[in-house]
């Protein structure tokens, strides 16, 4: 009979991180189990290459959710990782750990050790800031690289320039000291390279005799006895297989994949479980609700041939930036996703920004095909996006086979609170675009573009481009009310041995781009889970 003392399903960003930490100890015998491929691949680990993985069919879970009531019906496309390192190998690597504030709001919303304080010393621990930075704030020496942009283009700085001279503050490091402001973004870029999760945490440690990576595994379902998980059933190969867990099962499947394994386990709503014909092991009425997501808005810009790298890597000269990137891992392909963030408050009242502008000196379009292709004028992109949405929405089961996508409805819009302060970045962005020195690198707004005046017509916009983040959280939440799946030690309400550690326990979703807290609660449930020991259960005999 094949055991191990810790099963984590899932090879994504917390889970990578949970398997570096728990294997510390040499006493712990863990397995990790991945759904998707390998993720040492060339567009992998290119920083560009996030373009040719955001349709990839292999590593990639493709998910679309259900039609969306207030974005004209649309199905919207959220693609998610599905390979080691989970969406920390396919995202634009930006780095943001999120304003104190949430941390704090996490605490006192019943979620004890989870305040600022308390969480700092894991994101230092986790991390390595290549220009060091200050040390109250920020780490060196650990396991996930964290790099500026190695090259800052002018209409960046411009564009940081026009926002200062609208009162909003310079801030030099962002996770640091000062989140709210204005600055260059950092990036989980090494040395010219995308620095997964899987690259940071588990790829150093692979000759751990007491580590076993196991990729192209589905989980089926949990085991139980009685109130205890104490396994899973896999698909592996075509051949169903079950492996014993004598410690504890943790689910690591993040936002999407986790309330749906619960669920088909038997573990969830009871009115959702008994739709589907699933015998109810546990009544557990939040699982896959509270779905958060940041909504994001897209403008683009005509601008001045200097202002934009679209020339670079287009026609010819995209040749010549490959073949620099390949000789020196520097260049235009060794960029993440965006160059600049403006964190601000919509309305003066807010106790701190929830609103998220990201520039970026390069624009692109998808096509139908999957093909993600930059345009061939000189481009730049701006989007914004609400940091602190009050819709919520649900994750739910399509049928009761974990093989089946679960059902994503996410809520877009549908409280005038959260269109408004939509509405009110788009006009921060215009405002910002139109302040000297960026004002000079502008030809003319592309989209949504002059005829676009009104409230009514910027919401009827939104309507129909508005988009996902990609920052799904919240739905096996963290604390101690009637919706909550998991405790402050990330242990499943009602039953035993069984843990979630991913983006699904934040109580809500964090002030920015949600990987890097993602990653910081894999490090601390790590320590958790150490300092618990939960008691090795007498295993049967094989």
């Amino acid at each position: 009979m094949e055991a191990y003392d810790y099963i984590i399903i899932g090879g994504g960003s917390a889970g990578c991180a949970l398997a570096r930490g728990l294997t510390d100890d040499p006493q712990n015998k863990v397995l990790m189990l991945e759904a998707g491929p390998h993720a040492n691949k060339f567009w992998v680990r290119t920083p560009a290459g996030m373009a040719k993985l955001y349709f990839n069919k292999l590593r990639n879970w493709n998910f679309y959710t259900e039609p969306m009531t207030m974005l004209k019906d649309r199905r919207m496309y959220w693609p998610r990782g599905k390979t080691l390192g989970g969406s920390s190998s396919i995202n634009g690597m930006i780095f943001i750990r999120g304003h104190p504030g949430d941390f704090d709001g996490w605490r006192d919303r019943g979620c004890p050790g989870w305040g600022y304080e308390e969480v700092l010393p894991y994101f230092k621990q986790m991390e390595h800031f290549e220009r060091g930075g200050d040390p109250a704030y920020r780490g060196t020496g650990g396991p996930l690289w964290i790099s500026d942009p190695v090259i800052k283009m002018k209409s960046s700085e411009d564009f940081i320039e026009a926002a200062t001279r609208l009162q909003i503050p310079l801030t030099e490091d962002m996770n640091g000291e000062v989140h709210d402001g204005v600055g260059f973004m950092q990036h989980t870029i090494r040395h010219g390279r995308r620095h997964s999760a899987y690259n940071a945490f588990v790829e150093p440690v692979l000759g751990r005799a007491n580590l076993t990576v196991q990729t192209d595994s589905s989980v089926e379902r949990i085991l139980f006895e009685g109130r205890e998980a104490v396994g899973v059933e896999i698909l592996y190969k075509g051949q169903r297989r079950i492996i014993q867990a004598a410690r504890e099962v943790i689910l690591s499947a993040g936002s999407l994949k986790s309330p749906q394994l619960l669920m088909v386990s038997g573990v969830g709503p009871e009115e959702e479980l008994r739709k589907h014909g699933i015998e109810v092991r546990h009544e557990l009425p939040g699982v896959g609700k509270n779905l958060q997501d940041h909504f994001y808005v897209h403008t683009g810009w005509r601008a001045t041939p200097d202002s934009s790298y679209n020339i670079n890597i287009t026609g010819l000269r995209k040749y010549w930036e490959g073949f620099k990137y390949l000789m020196t891992h520097k260049g235009f392909l060794a960029l993440g996703s965006s160059q600049v963030a403006a964190f601000i408050k919509a309305k003066p009242e807010e106790s701190y920004a929830d609103l998220q502008i990201s520039f970026r000196p390069m624009t692109f379009n998808y096509f139908p095909n999957g093909e993600v292709r930059v345009e061939s004028f000189p481009g730049l992109g701006v989007s914004v996006f609400q940091l602190r949405p009050t819709a919520t929405g649900a994750v739910t089961l399509a049928s009761a086979k974990a093989s089946d996508r679960p059902l994503m409805t996410p809520n877009f819009l549908t409280t005038s609170y959260d269109a408004e302060t939509m509405i009110a970045g788009i006009h921060k962005i215009r405002q910002i675009m139109s302040t000297e020195p960026i004002r000079s690198r502008v030809v003319s707004e592309e989209v949504p573009g002059p005829h676009v005046k009104t409230e009514d017509d910027i919401y009827r916009y939104m309507e129909v481009t508005g988009n996902s983040a990609q920052h799904h959280t919240s739905t096996c939440k963290m604390g101690r009310d009637e919706l909550a799946v998991v405790d402050e030690r990330l242990r499943v309400h009602g039953l035993g041995r069984l843990r979630v550690v991913d983006a699904s326990i934040m109580p809500f979703v964090t002030s920015g781009n949600t990987n890097a807290p993602t990653i910081m609660i894999g490090v601390k449930a790590a320590d958790m889970i150490r300092q618990d020991a939960t008691p090795r259960r007498p295993l049967p005999p094989s």
